[in-house]
């Protein structure tokens, strides 16, 4: 029996598991290193070097999942099984992860370091498949900017929710301490992002399959990642976009509390900034219309480059300068994440076209590979830097620390960002070229299912 056609329920369901994710995502890339600093009391050199570890560590682990979810065959699909049976232990994983223990130093970092390379594998676990679907809901290049519009518009909303609701929960579950508010608080994230993938699992169907009839060795499918220019050029953008980004979201929270003096507007500028990405990813498939992915994601980049380096600017009392930079840049990168996930889909299709062979997950576990490698980055360079210039949970800051969360949310990220830019230059499957990749690939078709 083939499934229904897509709809707008369906590209709502799919969209809507990515709130779920960024129940946990926002939660880690916004508050787990000052959790970490500040709460759980290990030193940020400590924080850092460990969280780089684990990312490094844990990011092998992505082509794996990858090539399991390529190869799994179950009633219910190759992908979907995952966001069925996976987020109940990600949840509990999450729980553990901001579990404060009454243990030394060297335990509580060990503590840490067990407790977070366990958390990012089941979450890898999980977005991983939840990712490759995305390619194999619908073949439609149309349909896949919807489908990856509706996931992050969700993603950013969820984005929005929790940077806005953690902290009052920690203060409110906790009752004034933090260290029993923050896994309480994680738990409720929990078992929402539960009860939200389920849906998931439940409103959507897999509808591309692949020509070959059996799957390609691992090996086969790693080599033909590398011949692949397209999805070469795109690993390297999620990686430099990952460091920018992150950049700016893990130094925000550092930012207002001892540049600005003003820790509680945190609640509010990272969810100014997700929601005028909300409504920049929301005009993705209009603007994906009328101009070329690739000359988009040039343009995106250039400015975000400008609106970032602006902030260096900005002095510690305009506050509404800081939130009118937030807001255009929030609007600035909307679109990116939807449109590389769009051309994460087509570097499948090419790569099915050129060499005969789908890897799906494969392609987006490696640009997941991509993310994690550049959270890493980011985390590590925050963490030298707080290092070298000396800074001190919990007091105020030196001249030379403050000056570095400032270049920490302005220059540094900017520098990125414009190197992105320059990536994009060499990218090869613009909107024409695609079509006739499809419309080889679906001559192609008929053909395998008679083999």
């Amino acid at each position: 029996m083939s499934a229904p056609p897509l709809r707008r329920r369906e590209i709502a369901a799919y969209g809507l598991g990515d709130m779920g994710f960024n129940f946990y995502w926002t939660n880690i890339s916004t508050f787990l290193l000052i959790f970490y600093t500040d709460v759980f009391g290990i030193t940020a050199a400590a924080a850092a070097t460990m969280l780089f570890v684990v990312k490094i560590f844990n990011a092998v682990t992505d082509p794996l999942i990858g090539a399991a979810a390529d190869r799994t065959r179950t009633r219910w699909g190759k992908f979907r099984p995952y966001l069925l049976f996976l987020p109940v232990p990600l949840a509990a994983a999450a729980v553990l992860t901001y579990t404060t223990p009454d243990l030394g130093p060297t335990g509580k970092l060990a503590w840490a370091s067990v407790s977070y390379l366990l958390l990012m594998t089941v979450y890898t676990g999980v977005n991983l498949p939840y990712s490759a679907l995305s390619a194999v809901i619908s073949g439609d290049a149309q349909a896949r900017n919807a489908i990856n519009a509706a996931r992050f518009v969700a993603g950013f909303a969820g984005g929005t929710l929790v940077t806005a609701a953690t902290p009052r929960l920690v203060e409110l579950l906790g009752g004034g301490d933090a260290t029993r508010g923050w896994p309480l608080t994680i738990a409720v994230w929990g078992v929402a992002a539960t009860a939200i993938l389920a849906l998931t699992f439940h409103g959507t169907h897999e509808r591309v399959q692949p020509v070959q009839t059996r799957p390609s060795p691992v090996r086969q499918d790693l080599a033909d990642l590398r011949r692949n220019a397209p999805w070469v050029l795109l690993f390297l953008l999620a990686l430099i976009i990952m460091i920018s980004i992150t950049l700016r979201m893990t130094s925000a929270a550092y930012y207002f509390k001892y540049v600005v003096h003003r820790p509680e507007l945190l609640a509010s500028f990272v969810p100014a900034y997700l929601l005028a990405a909300a409504a920049g990813t929301a005009l993705t498939p209009l603007l994906a219309r009328f101009i070329d992915k690739r000359r988009l994601m040039i343009v995106l980049m250039l400015l975000s480059s400008v609106l970032s380096a602006a902030f260096l600017f900005v002095d510690a009392q305009q506050i509404w300068l800081m939130y009118a930079l937030q807001i255009a840049l929030g609007l600035t990168l909307g679109p990116k994440s939807p449109l590389n996930f769009a051309m994460l889909a087509d570097a499948v299709d090419y790569n099915e076209w050129r060499h005969g062979r789908r890897a799906t997950a494969l392609t987006f576990a490696a640009s997941s590979f991509a993310q994690k490698l550049g959270t890493a980055v980011a985390v590590g360079v925050i963490g030298v830097l707080f290092t070298a210039l000396g800074y001190v949970p919990n007091a105020a800051q030196s001249s030379d620390s403050q000056a570095g969360i400032v270049w920490l949310m302005s220059v540094i990220p900017a520098g990125f960002t414009l190197l992105a830019a320059g990536l994009m230059m060499f990218y090869t499957l613009d909107d024409p070229t695609m079509a006739r990749v499809q419309a080889d690939l679906a001559a192609r078709q008929p053909m395998a299912n008679k083999t």
